[in-house]
């Protein structure tokens, strides 16, 4: 069975019987129960573990850095890059809000400036359908991460995903060939609630490794 073909079904049945948004308009609440609860949650079941130096790309004001910063504790360090700087002011907000001392906020667009082989996971959600040339961005995640690493994808807005936008013509499929072809090498998938634009939203995320 093909991958698209596995996913679509476990979607399908994930809306209808699995977890739903808020249905009150209550954005905020979503958002407060990801930040405390929920996202510590999704994020160590797909691999973030205590410990661990994350890079959390196109973090905006970290919806996933500062649940990401919870779970890896005092010994973990959450790299949160992005390019917007009003929504990286509101991440230092909530980082003082949360009293977190292991988020270093980096304002960059697809360098990092981090070393080599200095991450063990790499956070990349509803980003990619913002990039043009992607291949410098998984050539710039092969560098950081370490041989043991994961690269964790959440493609959003492709061709089979609602709302479409810039990867509106790219099949899901598509994108982990390309991701593929960047010498990466599919290692899992899951169908999971995760936050999306301050509400909770069905999505794919892929995990990867180095080829």
């Amino acid at each position: 069975m093909k991958l698209w073909n596995e996913l679509f079904r476990r979607k399908h049945k994930f809306m209808k019987y699995g977890p739903k948004s808020n249905t009150d308009g209550d954005i905020k609440s979503d958002v407060k129960k990801w930040l405390e609860k929920d996202g510590v949650g999704f994020l160590n079941a797909v691999g973030v573990k205590r410990g661990h130096a994350v890079l959390d790309f196109g973090c905006g004001e970290g919806h996933y850095s500062i649940p990401a910063a919870k779970l890896i504790g005092e010994k973990g360090k959450v790299y949160a890059v992005d390019k917007d700087e009003q929504a990286l002011r509101r991440l230092i907000s909530q980082i003082e809000e949360y009293k977190l001392k292991n988020i270093e906020v980096i304002n960059r667009e697809s360098k990092t400036s981090l070393d080599n082989n200095c991450v063990d996971f790499i956070i990349c959600y509803d980003v990619i359908h913002y990039l043009k040339d992607r291949k410098i961005l998984y050539q710039e995640f092969r560098r950081v991460l370490r041989p043991k690493g994961i690269f964790s994808l959440y493609p959003k807005h492709h061709k089979h995903d609602y709302p479409l936008m810039e990867l509106a013509h790219i099949k899901l499929e598509r994108i982990l060939e390309e991701v593929e072809e960047a010498r990466f090498v599919l290692q899992k998938h899951f169908m999971k609630n995760l936050i999306h634009d301050d509400s909770y939203n069905p999505g794919y995320i892929l995990n990867f490794k180095k080829d």
